[in-house]
């Protein structure tokens, strides 16, 4: 049974986070051996543990998916300067954590969740756009609806556009939207390959493994935004190649020998590994430990 205790699911999700950016190598991303110029590994512990009091409040909510969103993002930019940290992993985990406050077991979470997502409301949308402002994070454009601009608000509002429907628009070219549309597909997927590994290989290195994954089998968003489609089609045919060579003592150096390529190159799987922090959400909540 899961413990549907606001207070336990809050700290499932604070934990997610910083199992994500604690383990290493994930190719491109911080983690406790790297940090970047202006952004650093205290800063994603500091978001993380800053971020908990809206978390217990989203596992006590019914309703306010866009709000709670913008919560969490400025109670993350309270504790530390390091810019976004987790936004994308916010408009994963909100929706999640919501929806485990509905649960009374482990079988209904999936359903729980669907519902969550197709209940936001246009209110949704707007604070869903103010949140971008407070996370000053680089996305694509949503059709027409520019992020930054406060016509938008006008729009969104005239057209009745939900949260949801501002996701099915964004679908098609950005992976974390797509789990809001296919009911947290890829998350679940997750979940099970952490917890399929975590014996054998420990949970470092479950995290390792399933990032590397996820990155062969999907194009990082986040890399597409910030470089375009052909780099994140390389970056996970890279990722495939290093993954057919063995098991993990065989491949650890050429995981290593990855993650300094794409540090170099300022390459960054973000969305990877937001997708990776509601995985291990999930797994914590079914019980994993460690």
């Amino acid at each position: 049974m899961i413990n549907i205790d606001s207070s336990h699911i809050a700290r499932c999700a604070q934990l997610a986070m910083l199992l994500e950016v604690s383990a290493t190598p994930k190719p491109g991303n911080i983690d406790r051996d790297h940090n970047y110029t202006d952004t650093r590994f205290e800063h994603f512990l500091a978001s993380a543990v800053g971020v908990y009091p809206v978390l217990e409040k989203a596992a006590r909510s019914k309703s306010g998916v866009g709000a709670l969103i913008r919560e969490a993002v400025e109670e993350s930019g309270q504790w530390q300067k390091g810019g976004n940290t987790h936004f994308g992993a916010f408009i994963l985990l909100i929706p999640l954590v919501m929806a485990a406050g509905r649960c009374e077991d482990r079988t209904c979470l999936r359903t729980q969740i669907q519902k969550v997502v197709r209940e936001t409301t246009v209110e949704d949308a707007v604070e869903f756009y103010r949140a971008f402002s407070a996370a000053k994070v680089k996305v694509k454009p949503v059709d027409d609806l520019s992020l930054g601009d406060a016509a938008s608000f006008d729009k969104i509002k005239r057209q009745g556009l939900t949260l949801f429907n501002l996701m099915e628009i964004s679908s098609s070219y950005d992976m974390i939207a797509e789990e809001w549309t296919n009911g947290f597909q890829k998350t679940f997927e997750c979940a099970a390959s952490i917890q399929n590994k975590i014996k054998k290989h420990g949970i470092n290195d479950a995290v390792v493994l399933t990032f590397m994954e996820l990155l062969s089998n999907y194009k990082d968003t986040f890399i597409q935004t910030k470089f375009d489609d052909k780099k994140a089609e390389e970056v996970s045919m890279r990722s495939k190649k290093i993954l057919q060579k063995g098991d993990t003592d065989e491949i650890k150096d050429e995981i290593y020998a990855f993650d300094e390529q794409l540090l170099k190159e300022g390459i960054n799987p973000g969305s990877t590994a937001d997708i990776i922090i509601a995985g291990l959400f999930v797994s914590l909540l079914e019980g994993m430990r460690f």
